[in-house]
């Protein structure tokens, strides 16, 4: 699975989203000032994000974007694959996929259900312990439910 820097951009700023919007709809200028990204690109992201119904945009002053649901309800694969970036392969040229695309495509699936299992209030929670380890010098790593 690619995790391209489109993925990333859209996982980060979704996060942006999650922690930002307790004090109403986030503007994409606000998410491209802190991203540090383009506003039109964030503007595409943020249409096929809307598309696949992960977040809503709220009209008039003061308008912006919602979290479509709770950040414990979208996953990081849901995300992924809202921007367009898949996991597996759909088709194989000359029909039957040799050996090697076979295990490529068996450990994308296997990617693709571990992000799956990862979300957004994971993040969020993995990005606090991090930046609190980084203060205290310790280590810090994923849920204990996402640990391998």
């Amino acid at each position: 699975m690619k995790l391209s820097t489109k993925s990333h951009y859209a996982v980060t700023s979704m996060m942006d989203l999650a922690l930002r919007q307790r004090r109403g709809p986030v503007t994409l200028a606000d998410i491209a000032a802190v991203q540090g990204v383009s506003l039109s690109y964030l503007e595409q992201l943020f249409a096929r994000l809307r598309g696949a119904s992960l977040v809503r945009g709220v009209r008039g002053p003061g308008g912006g974007y919602r979290l479509a649901r709770g950040a414990e309800e979208i996953s990081v694969a849901e995300i992924v694959d809202a921007i367009g970036e898949s996991p597996v392969p759909s088709t194989f040229e000359g029909g039957k996929p040799p050996q090697a695309e076979l295990l490529w495509a068996q450990l994308s699936r296997e990617i693709h259900a571990f992000l799956a299992g990862i979300s957004l209030a994971d993040c969020l929670q993995h990005d606090r312990a991090r930046a609190k380890s980084q203060r205290s010098g310790k280590a810090a790593w994923l849920p204990s439910t996402q640990a391998a």
